[in-house]
């Protein structure tokens, strides 16, 4: 389906544009024959599942293709000046000032080896903007606007230091550097707490308003596009099947794919399936503490930041504890801890009786597969050298499970998933975002583990797939009583699959109770303030008829 428009004001135009993936792959096209508009001041949100083809027409846009794939037809105008066509040179100084882009995973385009601050006044440098005293000001300024906090002592931070939200922000600050005329945003708040979510598309609609700028928002998230979007381009493998204003689409969405996305929002519930027996706790944890100290120097005193504050609770058998707050809150510190991934810096954790805080690696070695992690950020948690087959397997058979087990375990949790058995034989470059992090939840239930630790599991997922994967993971702990620790920024999707919620705000527990009371009638001001920040809270996805 294709609309399109003649307007004066349209600012990017994108016309019949395929985009050919290389043979032995999925499909023959990463897009094909898609063609949209983009208006001066306009939020146009691209929606549709992992794979979809969202990312591959921003980075088409923005010259940035892997080589394997190319454009093979097509258009793409800004400002009557055909992209495709264009050379490097004329290009090169576009990117950034006219065009700019929030790259969906920060971990990986970020420099490892340069404080964010250095980053950041390095797109300014590059685009020759200011003196070296003003670059400073406005790295400051940036930072401060995108909400991290203490800008002085967060510019000389290296990223491997800073949360995954937080790095996301300092993207964020790179991208609007120049106040570019349109702004790529390919799920720039994925890995983002529901206030810091709120700050950024509230930071986003600032600006485009202040300088007039349009906004391509590539997301999953339908609270998102409730909250902003004024239309919405809808993409199904590589396919656009269906466009219009944000409320046709939101609330009578014509295209059976559309449908098919919108009931598969997850709602806030009034309660969760409670358990309604005691079950023997697994996971005892007490007083448990974690700091982190940052070298001072001579001109500057280190700190202290107590990621985990005293924080206590109990799990058990077949159930999902929720840990939901703020980037930076703790939680995944508290997640690394519980797994001896961080030492922890006092209190206990008791797991089969046994005190596994005070254990060496050594002695906490055979016990490690029995608590398994799926990770936040999947690009970084898979190895790029080995094929997935590997990945799944090479941690069973080390514990000696034979090779031919192994192989036949992989394969079924990869159809468990929603990933065929070719991806077996491939690597992880090959796979979206999304099917990262299904490959990071198989690799997880590889060891039929009697506690998983879900830190932000679906938080990459669009939601038609992410449904898929809070049902697998419901499924997998009627049918093995796994109890589960899950992290979360989405407080639909908490309210959704958790028996209990624990709310963390700077690494202490200020509120715990089963989720009808902490969504419906919070009792502590920061659960409240999480709450009211729920993008898309007045839109109701229930309203939708399949």
């Amino acid at each position: 389906m294709s609309q399109t428009s003649t307007s004066a004001d349209v600012v990017l135009s994108v016309r019949n544009l395929t985009v050919d993936l290389p043979p032995g792959m999925e499909r023959t096209h990463a897009v094909k024959d898609i063609s949209f508009d983009l208006h001066a001041g306009e939020i146009l949100c691209i929606i549709g599942e992992s794979g979809s083809g969202k990312s591959v027409t921003a980075n088409a846009i923005m010259g940035l293709l892997s080589p394997v794939i190319k454009v093979s037809t097509g258009e793409i105008h800004f400002k009557g000046m055909d992209i495709l066509a264009a050379r490097e040179e004329t290009l090169r100084p576009l990117r950034g000032q006219a065009v700019s882009i929030i790259f969906q995973d920060p971990l990986s385009a970020l420099n490892p080896l340069m404080t964010v601050g250095d980053q950041i006044a390095e797109v300014l440098e590059a685009h020759r903007y200011g003196t070296a005293e003003s670059r400073k000001k406005k790295v400051l300024d940036l930072l401060e606007e995108v909400g991290l906090p203490d800008p002085p002592l967060m510019r000389h931070q290296y990223p491997f230091r800073l949360s995954g939200g937080q790095r996301q922000r300092v993207m964020i600050a790179m991208a609007l550097a120049l106040d570019p005329d349109v702004l790529i945003a390919d799920e720039p708040t994925t890995a983002l707490d529901v206030t810091t979510q709120a700050q950024i598309l509230d930071l986003i609609r600032k600006i485009q308003k202040r300088k007039g700028m349009s906004v391509m928002f590539i997301t999953h998230d339908f609270g998102v596009v409730a909250e902003i979007a004024d239309r919405v381009v809808v993409m199904e493998k590589g396919f656009v099947v269906e466009q219009g204003k944000a409320d046709q689409v939101l609330v009578q969405p014509a295209h059976p794919y559309t449908q098919r996305l919108v009931a598969a929002v997850p709602r806030m519930r009034a309660s969760a399936g409670a358990v309604s027996d005691e079950p023997p706790v697994v996971l005892t944890v007490e007083n448990l503490e974690k700091e982190y100290r940052s070298s001072g120097s001579f001109f500057r005193k280190g700190r202290v930041v107590k990621a985990v504050d005293g924080v206590s609770f109990s799990l058990r058998k077949g159930q999902t504890l929720g840990v939901v707050g703020e980037s930076g809150s703790g939680k995944s510190s508290l997640g690394r801890v519980l797994l001896k991934l961080l030492e922890p810096d006092g209190g206990a954790i008791h797991f089969d009786g046994r005190d596994i805080a005070q254990m060496t690696e050594e002695s906490f070695r055979p016990l490690r597969p029995y608590i398994q992690m799926i990770f936040q950020d999947p690009f970084a948690s898979l190895n790029p050298r080995h094929t997935i087959g590997k990945i799944l397997t090479v941690g069973p058979v080390a514990h000696g499970t034979s090779v031919q087990e192994a192989r036949a375990k992989a394969l079924r949790l990869l159809a468990v998933v929603g990933l065929d058995e070719q991806s077996y034989d491939r690597f992880p470059h090959e796979f979206s975002g999304g099917q990262r992090q299904r490959i990071g939840i198989a690799r997880a239930l590889m060891f039929d583990p009697l506690v998983l630790v879900a830190d932000e599991a679906v938080s990459a997922l669009d939601v038609s797939i992410q449904a898929q994967i809070l049902e697998l993971l419901a499924r997998v702990q009627r049918e093995t009583k796994v109890a589960m620790i899950f992290i979360t920024h989405d407080l639909r999707v908490a309210s959704q699959i958790c028996d209990e919620v624990l709310v963390m705000h700077k690494g202490v527990v200020v509120e715990q109770g089963p989720p009808t009371r902490i969504f419906r009638d919070p009792q502590h001001d920061y659960t409240r303030k999480l709450v009211a920040a729920i993008p898309g809270a007045d839109w109701e996805p229930a309203a939708v008829a399949v």
